[in-house]
């Protein structure tokens, strides 16, 4: 039996308005009965945090047993492997739209109800009338500004119905006329990763592709279990009840992120949209030339492949390509990247949003 130490303090799905000292900052004896690879920590104790090291005699935790392996586990399979389509930019304008939307509608409320003080101020007059006149329509008055008010603050919601319409009929478009797996060559080296001998269906037309490392959410049995609690026990930080076992994306482990990682999905088909990992970095894009790609490491070294039930480090390809028919689309691979022979040490770790529409900002 192999043992080593994890430590984890993952990043929730609204990190940005969650300081990481109120979550919980994971510590265990990992034991396994292959071995751990070689060390490496991502983030600081200061912040958001990934480490998985050799055990000391000092160490007294908690331990856990975990099934500690190179292969791609069946769920990240299911879920991150195929054809992908990206969400109608709508929904991006949209999101940006309703933290302006929602002022707009207060500070009308706020002139409104101060209308009657601010009248009394010379050259306001003009002003204040426009917030205290109102309309009828039917048998009762409407403050005036909410023709104004509402609209803007409707739009958002106007803006992703029609995204979501749009993401529809691109989705209801695929499955009308599939696409098969896109065969080709996979060389790696220790700096680079060259793909070649492409055999893809005529209709796609291939563009760029780019290496892409991240960190999947921890499974929610270890976690709690890490923590001392129970399914029926107050959830820790950052984690919300558990939800059915059928789960859309591998965010909803957690119950966190619940229609809110990706824009509306046809049901009872494979999700077409590509949930973003909260924990991730991307290499560079790297433009398809002669039926080759060549794809260089990224910019600070990277454990290699490496799955457990609190740590995973999880490598995949991205083809962007483009149908004939003008959708975009991304072929999404997993690879196995191997260890370097040295301990790794990343100061700060690369987090990302958890909704896929603000996941490239």
């Amino acid at each position: 039996m192999h043992k080593s130490i994890q430590r984890i303090r993952y990043p929730p799905f609204e990190h940005k308005h969650i300081n990481p000292h109120e979550i919980n900052l994971i510590e265990i004896v990992l034991e396994s009965e292959n071995p751990p690879p070689p060390p490496f920590k991502i983030g600081n104790d200061d912040n958001w945090i990934v480490e998985w090291r050799k055990i000391t005699e000092d160490d007294r935790l908690n331990s856990i047993f975990s099934i500690v392996s190179s292969r791609t586990p069946s769920f990240l399979l299911r879920t991150r492997n195929g054809w992908y389509i990206d969400p109608d930019p709508l929904h991006k304008q949209a999101r940006k739209m309703i933290t302006p939307a929602v002022l707009i509608l207060i500070i009308s409320f706020l002139l409104r109800a101060l209308a009657p003080s601010l009248e009394k101020i010379k050259y306001l007059d003009g002003f204040v009338e426009i917030f205290w006149s109102s309309f009828q329509l039917g048998p009762l008055n409407y403050p005036a500004f909410l023709l104004i008010g509402f609209p803007i603050f409707i739009s958002p919601i106007c803006l992703r119905i029609v995204a979501n319409l749009r993401d529809f009929s691109r989705q209801k478009k695929y499955y009308s006329n599939t696409l098969k797996r896109p065969e080709f060559d996979i060389h790696i080296d220790q700096n680079i990763v060259t793909l070649k001998n492409f055999n893809i269906e005529e209709e796609i037309i291939i563009n760029r592709a780019k290496l892409q490392v991240g960190i999947p959410v921890p499974e929610r049995s270890s976690v709690l279990e890490a923590l001392n609690k129970t399914e029926n026990n107050q959830t820790a930080p950052g984690m919300s009840t558990k939800l059915p076992a059928r789960r859309i994306t591998t965010s909803e482990e957690h119950g966190t992120g619940v229609g809110e990682t990706t824009p509306m999905i046809l049901s009872n088909r494979r999700v077409l949209m590509l949930e973003p990992m909260r924990v991730m970095a991307s290499g560079q894009w790297e433009n398809y030339n002669s039926k080759t790609i060549e794809l260089p490491s990224l910019k600070e070294t990277w454990p290699g492949s490496i799955y457990s039930s609190l740590i995973a480090i999880h490598w995949e390809i991205i083809l962007e390509c483009v149908r004939n028919d003008g959708v975009k689309m991304k072929w999404v691979s997993p690879i196995k990247i191997e260890h370097t022979h040295h301990k790794i040490h990343i100061e700060n770790l690369p987090v990302r949003s958890g909704r896929i529409e603000l996941a490239d900002d």
